[in-house]
Parts: C-alpha cells; structure tokens; sequence
C-alpha cells in the first residue's frame, strides 16, 4: 500500500484515525503495529514475518544485553546475533541477485559454469525498518539508550506505517518517550494534516509528471546536448520531490497520531559543496552512517590517510545500500571522491572562493552528473549520457516536450530556490500558505485519478 492511492486515502487512513482516536490510550501502540502490519503486508503478507522476525530478535537482544550488564558482562554475543540476523536477511534479499549475476559475468569469459537460481523478489522497506531495529540493538549495547520496557512499544517503533518503507530513519532514542507518552492536540493534527498534503502535491504535481521526461531521456538512445540536460534536470528535480514529498508525508501522519519525526532534507540544491549537501541531504541516514559506520571505522581519529578511506568506504557502503547494481557503488564512489577533495582543502570546494550564487550553481551541476550515475541502469549508460551532457555524443534524439511538463519544472524551480521547506512553512505564525496548498492539494487528488499508479522512488530500495 502508498500514500498517494485511493485505498489508503479514502479507506485506511480514515478508519485507521478513527480506530485510533477511540480506542483507549493503553492500546494505541498496539492499534498502530496491527494497522502497520496491514499497510506493509498488502502487497506481500508473507513478508510481515521478516519484519516480525527482526522485531523479535532485537527485543530479545536488548532485554538480554541489559540483563548481562547488571551482572557485569558486555552481552556481545546477543549483539552479534542482531548483525547477523538482520544484516543476514537484508544481505539475502537485497543482493543474492546481484551475486549471482556478477558471478556469472566473472565466469563467462572463461567458460565457467552459469549459475540459475530462483529470482528472489526484494521486500519494500527492508533496508528502512533493518536499520531502525539495528540502531536500537547497538545502542542498548553501547549503553546509550535503556531498553524498550513494552514489546507492544517496540513492534509500534519498527512498524511504525507512517516511515516504515521509505523512511526518515527513526532512532529508537528519537521516540523512545512518544511510544507512551505522546501530545495529541489540534494544532499538531492541523499541522501534520498541512505536511501530508505538501508532501501529496510534490509527488503527484512535481515529482510524477517530471519522471515521465526523466524516464524518457534515460530510455532513449542518442538525445542531443539540450534534451540530455532536460532529462537530468527532470530527474534531478524527480527524486527530490520524489523523495522530499514521501518524508513530509511521512512527518504528517507522525503528527496526526502525535509523533515527531526529523526532519530528513534542508533545501540540499542550495548547498555550496558536496561536503554541505551532505548534511542537506536524506540527513537520517547521514547520520545513520556517520555514528554506525564512519566513526567504528575510526572516524578521522587514525591520522589523514585513514581518514580519507573511511570517509570512501562511508560511501561506497551508502551507495551500495541504495541498491544492488554497480552504478550505485560507482555513485557512492563519486561522492566519495568529492568529500574526499574537499577535505584535502579545508572541508570546502575548490570554488569556495566564487560568489555564492555560483558555488550553488557549480554544486548542483556536480550533483547532476552524481544523479545520472544513480539512474543509469548500467555504468556504460552512465558514461554514453555523461559524454551527451557535455556535447560528445553523437544523437539527435528530442524528448517529447508538453506545456504540463514546463508548469510543474516552474513550480518545483519556485519552490527550491524562493520558498522555505515544509517544516519551516509549518511552525511560521501566519498559514495563509495553507490556502493556495488546498487547491493544488485537490488538484493533485484529481490527478491522481487519470495516470496509473507509481510507487515511490525510494521503495526499490
């Protein structure tokens, strides 16, 4: 099930509040981990056991791990449990495939033997919810968050509908006093209800109708200089509207049912480096992997040299994580690189000395070319529409240009560059935002109505 479908608009998400706001206070976590296991099991009901199996594994972790350490031991063994287990069914899931294929591709030239297995169909989510239930077993080791005391508490943290397939990456240390004791009040209501339809309006009105050229352009064999552009552009503004319009969504429903999520962009196209976009950018999982990966690598704590290797490696993984092709391990490679750069010149680009306007301009061409490396389907795609982007490639294909496509480019343009994000329109005094944001609301209702249904950027990962 997603946000933007009738099923949920027009029936789960009312008799879900409904249930939820009638109910007394001492099952509301268990109403939403019942509800959660609905919405993700919609599609595939037999994959609510993966979830329930990591949800069992590291309750059982933390309680035993905090037990050990009232009698003096580290309990490491329960937490090895908890990698192995979760990174376990992620590593099957997400990259058994891709094993193979890669295999067989090492072989081929050799004549060695080709290996065929059973295509194992990827859980939406998995990579989202296996990083929430790992974050909370690593931290109950490290002693830096208590033990959830409820497993009802904890089934509501992993399964928790409104970020479970797409995230903001929740720490358990973020909600651990919502899960029993949350505000539940009409201006918070008001305002996640303000959230979900922004959010509604950037994936139907931007992100949807922008993907079709983006689609098209990386579809297409041989497009001129221009058009290769206008592809990248469309992208471009696809997966961050894409991706942005899921979080506020996400944040919205938190808010209905009293929860405060992160906020998990901060205009990342207005950056002035890769190093700034960085902490523009899917910041939950920034951090994820600064605290869980870069500083048990060592951090910048090991002298210069290892430095730069962990901060490399921090992406590959992170590129990895995203999926299972060697274009993302190229991307986490690429933006490995420029961290890499601009921390051999003082944690700032090499244009740092250029007018502000331009060191946004100059970050977010760099980011472009990290973009086509994301959504090429192969590393040669990659380079053929890099080579068209800067006026070696030998094609005169033309994308199909429509005015709905030049509207939603200006209005997505406006909304980057002039207005604050979301979060900030939220919290400002004066609403009258919220007017014009009914009308475009509705409209991206009505369309939602005449195109086919398209899932989420980020649910393939």
């Amino acid at each position: 099930m997603v946000f933007a479908s009738g099923i949920f608009l027009y029936f789960f998400l009312p008799l879900f509040l409904g249930l939820y706001y009638t109910c007394p206070k001492r099952w509301r976590s268990t109403i939403i981990a019942v509800a959660s296991y609905v919405f993700y099991g919609w599609w595939r009901p037999d994959f609510v056991l993966l979830m329930w199996l990591s949800t069992v594994v590291d309750y059982t972790a933390g309680q035993r791990i905090t037990r050990l350490r009232e009698r003096g031991e580290r309990g490491k063994a329960w937490l090895y449990l908890s990698l192995v287990t979760n990174l376990g069914l992620l590593g099957y899931f997400k990259y058994f495939n891709f094993g193979v294929d890669t295999l067989n591709a090492i072989f081929a030239p050799f004549g060695g033997p080709s290996l065929h297995f059973a295509t194992v169909v990827l859980p939406v989510g998995i990579s989202f919810y296996t990083f929430q239930t790992l974050s909370y077993t690593i931290d109950v080791y490290r002693g830096s968050a208590a033990p959830v005391k409820s497993f009802q508490d904890f089934m509501c943290y992993v399964s928790l509908f409104p970020q479970l397939v797409a995230g903001p990456i929740v720490r358990y240390n973020t909600l651990a006093d919502q899960l029993h004791d949350r505000s539940h009040t009409r201006s918070k209501f008001y305002r996640g209800m303000l959230a979900f339809q922004a959010g509604m309006v950037k994936k139907i009105l931007v992100a949807d109708i922008l993907g079709e050229l983006a689609d098209a352009a990386f579809a297409g064999d041989g497009l001129t200089a221009g058009h290769s552009w206008l592809g990248a552009l469309a992208y471009t503004f696809q997966i961050y509207f894409d991706f942005s319009g899921y979080s506020d969504m996400a944040i919205g429903l938190g808010l209905m049912i009293g929860f405060q999520f992160p906020v998990n962009f901060d205009q990342p196209y207005r950056s002035i480096s890769i190093t700034d976009f960085w902490r523009r950018w899917h910041i939950s999982l920034s951090s994820f992997l600064r605290d869980y990966l870069y500083i048990p690598l060592g951090g910048n704590r090991k002298g210069v040299v290892r430095t730069y290797i962990n901060l490399s490696l921090t992406m590959l993984l992170g590129g990895l994580w995203h999926g299972a092709n060697w274009t993302f391990v190229a991307w986490g490679a690429y933006q490995g690189f420029w961290l890499v750069a601009e921390r051999l010149s003082g944690k700032s680009s090499f244009y740092a000395g250029f007018p502000r306007f331009a060191q946004i301009a100059l970050t977010f061409v760099l980011v472009i070319f990290g973009w086509v490396l994301f959504r090429a389907g192969s590393i040669d795609e990659a380079w053929a529409y890099w080579q068209s982007l800067v006026g070696l490639g030998s094609g005169q294909g033309q994308l199909a240009l429509r005015p709905i496509h030049g509207v939603a480019a200006l209005g997505g343009a406006i909304a980057l560059w002039l207005f604050p994000t979301t979060q900030q329109l939220l919290y400002q005094a004066n609403l009258r935002w919220a007017v014009p944001l009914q009308a475009a609301f509705w409209l991206s209702l009505i369309h939602l109505h005449y195109v086919s249904h398209v899932p989420f950027l980020y649910f393939q990962f």
